[in-house]
């Protein structure tokens, strides 16, 4: 299921100057050479642990089927 919601790609210098250089849902720094994963439905970056919490609460249709508590810590 994941790589149909996400595209996972390593963090490049010109991702990070051009688009972000930090988690869209937990806010932690990402560096170059980190893992990143586009979430194809919010169209944003998020962190490997935010992409796994996210990835558990969404069904086959990358849709959001258990909410989960906002935190800011993964």
């Amino acid at each position: 299921m994941s790589s149909t919601c996400f595209i996972t790609q390593e963090a490049t210098s010109e991702i990070l100057l051009r688009v972000t250089n930090v988690c869209a849902e937990c806010y932690c720094d990402i560096h170059a050479g980190d893992t990143i994963h586009y979430d194809m439905q919010s169209y944003r970056y998020l962190c490997d642990c935010c992409q796994e919490k996210l990835c558990a609460q969404m069904n086959e249709e990358c849709e959001i089927v258990e909410e989960e508590p906002p935190s800011l810590f993964c």
